[in-house]
């Protein structure tokens, strides 16, 4: 099992991994690890009228398969409700498409790395 230094460590490198993906495909990071009480979301990015909360994952041996079981209904009500959080202290972004992504991050060494693009649909945009 991981140590809590370790886990940051990962999630850290997935984090900048995903980030720098991000920004080759032009995409605007607006900010990373934006967090409430309720929860955090790992980046949120900008693109075109587009705005973009991403939750990374770096797991071993990642796949979009995996998906489910990082990414469940619980994980998702706190993200949406960080989400709105955000957009309630950042109201210049009200009127931005809202997209909620997962990209998994293969631990290091591995090359392989998914973005899966609307990985969940939140009701109350």
């Amino acid at each position: 099992m991981l140590k809590v230094s370790d886990k940051k460590k990962t999630g850290n490198y997935g984090e900048n991994k995903a980030a720098s993906f991000l920004i080759q495909n032009g995409y605007e990071i607006v900010e990373r690890n934006y967090g409430t009480r309720t929860g955090e979301i790992d980046i949120i990015a900008k693109k075109g009228d587009l705005l973009v909360f991403v939750e990374v994952k770096t797991l071993p041996n990642g796949s979009p398969e995996l998906l489910s079981l990082v990414l469940n209904e619980r994980k998702q009500k706190r993200i949406i409700k960080t989400a709105q959080s955000f957009l309630a202290k950042y109201r210049k972004y009200s009127n931005n498409y809202i997209r909620f992504d997962a990209i998994i991050v293969d631990m290091p060494g591995l090359p392989e790395f998914y973005h899966v693009e609307n990985a969940f649909v939140a009701e109350f945009l």
